[in-house]
């Protein structure tokens, strides 16, 4: 059943055209909520701060989602769309926050933004929560600490901040896409050493978990949206080709991804970084994932017989 909160009757996405933000605005709609959109096309368009503060007026929440795929690899012209699309577009909303108000208007009492897992360090012997997670080094995660200071940086007073750390997003197409063809065709085994873990949270949780820290006026700065049930990399293989009635798959030493990242133009950090994303917060707040391991995740998203659609990969 697709409830939302009654004070939640207009919600704001920005990056509404992507993996997460199409299923956002299409569940928020079901729900019955007003959806307005920030983007490259529609009334508010990013670099036109007074339509974009229009459009804030009055909603009860923003979401903004937007940020260059990561899927490539990390060149200068690459490094710096995956950065400037996410920090120039947080500073951008944070002016809108402000000439909203000050032009007499009521801006969303709550703005959520986007951030990712993949902040905290290689984590291979504890798991990483808000308050006690070691941040990492590395390109990403100074793309992603930027991320979080541009909203922290942003002079919004009675507006509530939410820096959204989310896992890697599990749902028809996504990341399956790309992990069901190895495993059809007999490569998906262990990547890697296949210890390194592998945080995730399932789209509709991920929806529930939007509407709950809308909710919740004690939510704030950075929480965690992963699934309990994290496992390794060996594990989400195994539970994947179980899935899809494949018997077995053919490990990829890690010599080997690095090549076939260059080759395929993307990372293999993307699989070879150990992320350990615990939900304390959500889970503090009495959130219960409809999700919370891997099994049933899997076999709502994947149909064995059915070959799903790509979609790109987010930075999550």
């Amino acid at each position: 059943m697709n409830i939302v909160p009654n004070t939640l009757q207009t919600v704001v996405i920005a990056g509404a055209s992507g993996f997460i933000g199409t299923h956002l605005v299409r569940r928020f709609t079901e729900a019955g909520v007003e959806v307005r959109t920030i983007g490259r096309s529609g009334p508010a368009v990013w670099g036109d701060t007074a339509a974009i503060a229009s459009v804030l007026d009055g909603a009860d929440a923003l979401v903004n989602l937007a940020g260059r795929s990561v899927d490539c690899r990390y060149g200068k012209r690459n490094a710096d769309a995956i950065f400037s699309s996410r920090v120039d577009t947080t500073e951008e909303l944070g002016r809108a926050l402000a000439l909203c108000r000050e032009s007499g208007g009521t801006p969303p009492p709550v703005w959520m933004n986007s951030s990712t897992g993949t902040i905290y360090r290689h984590a291979m012997d504890r798991p990483q929560t808000e308050d006690d997670g070691d941040l990492g080094t590395g390109f990403s995660v100074s793309v992603a600490r930027a991320w979080e200071q541009a909203l922290a940086d942003a002079a919004t007073p009675g507006v509530r901040k939410v820096a959204l750390r989310i896992a890697i997003v599990l749902g028809p197409g996504s990341v399956m896409a790309p992990l069901s063809t190895l495993a059809r065709t007999g490569l998906g085994g262990r990547m890697g050493p296949g210890t390194q873990k592998f945080s995730w949270i399932h789209l509709d949780d991920l929806y529930r978990a939007v509407v709950l820290i809308a909710a919740t006026p004690t939510l704030e700065g950075p929480v965690n949206l992963a699934a309990p049930g994290v496992v390794t990399n060996a594990e989400l293989m195994a539970a994947v080709r179980e899935r899809l009635h494949v018997p077995a798959g053919l490990p990829t030493p890690a010599w080997l991804l690095e090549l076939g990242g260059m080759i395929i133009r993307t990372e293999a950090e993307l699989v070879l970084k150990s992320r350990w994303v615990s939900p304390r917060k959500l889970l503090d707040a009495g959130f219960t994932f409809d999700y919370p391991t891997l099994g049933p995740a899997l076999r709502q998203i994947l149909t064995p017989d059915r070959v799903e659609a790509p979609a790109p990969v987010r930075a999550h």
